[in-house]
């Protein structure tokens, strides 16, 4: 049901506005190395800053997107928007590197609030056959602010240090509120049974069980007894989402809806894009760092190519899509960013500004295409009463990308970068460089590879054209 009247573009824009707090978090991928030496941890220790916020995060976007389908959308967006708001302030205050890590946890659950119930607002705001052209916009915006972040986290760490990139936020996030308040209020559709609790819990535990796993297997000493923990929690969850039966409107998700060969493509591919996709904002700021002399202004604006060619690709996402279909285009998306990720596994001190701002541009062309087409699969495989699942499930898989590029990708670089230590350490830093975005691009494209053998999948007709009509 629409929150709004029919192409309401005053929503969207207080909406929009609300949005850009989570993605200008690529500002902090900027600040890194700066808060590496301000609390004296290891390079490899940043990857807990990522870690604890996307944990909070992935646990909880499915479980806010059933919350805002029962209760409004816009009451869980408000309250996404007061959270984020009190952990910036957190964050810029932290004088410790533990009180950084709970604030980011923080940062994580407000911006599973605001992401969850973000792409239900946006397309509330049209009306449904503008459908494509509402996540095109939304996808807009979240690159617009990814593109900004990393060039503007760039000046602020120059000029104020590392805790800027939080403080510039809290402004931001207090306005969108205020805006987000003059709204229509949302209305109740109903209180939500004994199931929700159960299906709630069980997913959150279950998401966090598996990503807490992940993060902890990154140094390998896991305990038997805490494998097992880990294994139990996701037995038990599995179990009960499994009881959980088709159809059943209380619930948050239920397994079934994975029958859906296209839903279930876009949201596994979704998860290995996100991975290859976070890799450039990952590793990146270490290569400017380390194999370039370029000021950390201009590193900046390097990795901004990238956020802005996501912006590019999400305008052209519903033109595309009109065409080819979404699944047609999301596989488009996905076969751009491998290319786009061996592209970047070239890179040697000797290559030009350009040549890299063009590899970052075309790996994020690749990037909006996918995620416009993955939200328009996601929205028409489920009905319109589970709109803030389908979104919150697409923004899943970012999260889950992320979290695993932070551990399994930070691991391999780590262990290839040890393997070339015979040779000098830019020369074995830049090895590893190197091979990490190559494999990464051989594994993912071997994905792609394989994801063609399933039948009526990619070049199915059904799906979004199909629910639409």
């Amino acid at each position: 049901m629409n929150e709004f009247r029919q192409t309401d573009w005053r929503a969207f824009a207080a909406i929009g506005l609300g949005t850009v707090v989570v993605p200008l978090d690529s500002a902090v991928n900027v600040a890194f190395p700066a808060i590496t030496a301000a609390f004296g941890v290891p390079p490899s220790g940043i990857q807990w800053v990522i870690v604890c916020y996307v944990i909070a995060n992935a646990a909880l976007l499915l479980v806010f997107g059933r919350i805002g389908d029962l209760f409004g959308h816009l009451a869980v967006f408000r309250a996404g928007l007061a959270i984020s708001a009190l952990a910036f302030l957190g964050s810029g205050m932290a004088e410790t590197f533990e009180m950084l890590l709970v604030t980011r946890a923080l940062q994580g659950i407000g911006a599973a609030m605001v992401l969850s119930c973000g792409p239900a607002l946006a397309t509330a705001a049209f009306s449904e056959a503008q459908r494509v052209r509402a996540l095109g916009s939304y996808a807009a915006v979240l690159g617009l602010a990814m593109t900004i972040g990393p060039s503007l986290g760039g000046l602020l760490v120059e000029t104020w240090g590392w805790s800027a990139v939080f403080w510039f936020r809290l402004p931001i996030a207090l306005v969108a509120l205020a805006a987000s308040i003059a709204l229509p209020a949302s209305r109740q559709v109903r209180a939500p049974g004994r199931l929700v609790a159960a299906n709630a819990v069980a997913l959150a535990a279950a998401l966090g069980a598996v990503l807490v796993g992940i993060s902890r297997a990154r140094y390998g000493a896991m305990t038997i007894a805490e494998i097992s923990a880990y294994a139990a929690v996701l037995l038990i969850a599995i179990l009960i989402l499994r009881r959980t039966r088709r159809g059943t409107d209380d619930a948050v998700i239920t397994l079934s809806i994975f029958r859906n060969v296209q839903l279930s493509l876009v949201t596994v591919t979704g998860i290995m894009v996100n991975l290859v996709g976070f890799a450039v904002m990952l590793l990146a700021p270490f290569y400017f760092a380390r194999m370039t002399s370029l000021p950390v202004s201009l590193a900046g604006l390097l990795l901004a190519a990238s956020p802005f060619g996501i912006v590019i690709g999400g305008q052209y996402a519903p033109i595309i899509t009109r065409r080819l279909g979404a699944p047609l285009t999301a596989l488009s998306g996905a076969a751009i960013v491998a290319a786009a990720t061996a592209w970047i596994g070239t890179w040697h001190p000797g290559a030009s500004i350009t040549v890299m701002a063009a590899a970052a541009l075309v790996h994020g062309i690749g990037l909006g295409l996918y995620q416009v087409a993955q939200l328009d699969v996601s929205t028409a495989a489920l009905p319109p009463h589970h709109r803030g699942v389908a979104g919150a499930l697409v923004m899943l898989t970012r999260t889950f990308g992320v979290v695993l590029a932070a551990s399994t990708l930070t691991a391999l670089f780590v262990y290839l970068e040890t393997g070339a230590r015979d040779r000098s350490s830019d020369v074995a830093f830049l090895v590893a460089f190197q091979q990490t975005f190559l494999l990464a691009a051989v594994g993912f494209g071997t994905v792609l590879v394989l994801s063609l053998l399933v039948p009526e999948s990619w070049f199915s007709r059904k799906g979004s054209r199909d629910k639409r009509s």
